[in-house]
């Protein structure tokens, strides 16, 4: 099962794309997870996407489709993965294919996790104060939804225009936004 999750920051794809990968046996590729992760670490890659996720800028396609080429190349990923954070924009989401298309595989599903701006922007402070997340000020916030509507929409439109979208209200709680998935993804 390969699988996207994709929907503003603060739509909770996060917490379902773990949950997802619990009950299917399948990891959760976050770019955000990857990239703070190389900060923490002091790392080369680190060092380089540390100011541009500190200004709320995408990092570079040629950065992010190589971490996540060689991330899905790995053993555990290899029977499926659910892929949070990316693709971001429609040049990754063709440098996805023509990845997954290298291998002889393709997306199954693309979860869309529809939220309002208002809701967004609430969680994403909350998640801020309990995570203590110094990329999440008021000012990044409102520019990462900013550019989501600029960029990562059309990558919604074009999954949907393939029919394989899968609308989800992700307004609603945990537990019910997890009921939907459920069902969206049973065979």
């Amino acid at each position: 099962m390969n699988l996207l999750v994709l929907g503003p920051q603060g739509s909770g794809k996060g917490t379902q794309a773990k949950r997802i990968s619990d009950v299917h046996g399948i990891p959760h590729v976050s770019t955000g997870d990857m990239f703070r992760a190389a900060i923490v670490a002091r790392t080369p890659l680190g060092n380089e996407v540390a100011p541009i996720l500190a200004s709320g800028e995408l990092v570079p396609d040629e950065l992010t489709i190589a971490l996540i080429r060689d991330r899905l190349g790995e053993e555990d990923a290899l029977r499926g993965f659910v892929l949070d954070g990316f693709p971001r924009t429609l040049e990754q989401a063709e440098a996805l294919d023509e990845m997954l298309a290298s291998i002889g595989r393709g997306i199954d599903q693309v979860l869309f996790f529809d939220v309002s701006d208002e809701l967004a922007a609430e969680r994403m402070r909350g998640r801020a104060a309990a995570e203590g997340r110094s990329d999440d000020t008021p000012d990044i916030l409102a520019r990462r939804l900013a550019i989501y509507h600029e960029q990562t929409e059309p990558v919604v439109g074009r999954y949907r225009a393939a029919g394989i979208l899968i609308p989800l209200c992700a307004e609603l709680s945990v537990d019910d936004v997890s009921d939907q998935i459920l069902k969206a993804l049973k065979p």
